[in-house]
């Protein structure tokens, strides 16, 4: 695996840390979650900006942002019982086909 699919790897699972957090601080209201979101989303940040000295943005944002989205729709399900009914699954299912079509049939994907 390229270095650059690694450090989006790394952004992607720190930024859904970070939102986990951000849903159990509280509205910022729990002082340790609320640490663990700024740091985990300021590692985010710096790891997604090693992806992009080989990716371009759009497409680092795009598959950083959709796979965040699908992760933690899951961790919401799983971990705060939050129910996603038949159209929320299949628009998350449409959002994995587009980043399956980015990295499949795109030349976009590096500079």
């Amino acid at each position: 695996m390229p270095l650059h699919y690694l450090w989006l790897f790394i952004a992607i699972v720190t930024e859904t840390i970070g939102t986990t957090a951000l849903q159990a601080s509280q509205q910022f209201s729990r002082f340790w979650p609320s640490v663990a979101v700024v740091a985990f989303y300021g590692a985010s940040f710096y790891f997604m900006a090693l992806a992009l000295k080989v990716m371009p943005v759009g497409i680092v944002y795009a598959i950083w942002s959709g796979l965040g989205i699908v992760l933690i729709a899951g961790i919401g399900y799983v971990l705060f019982g939050q129910r996603l009914d038949l159209p929320a699954v299949a628009g998350l299912a449409l959002i994995i086909a587009g980043i399956l079509v980015i990295h499949l049939f795109s030349n976009s994907a590096q500079h």
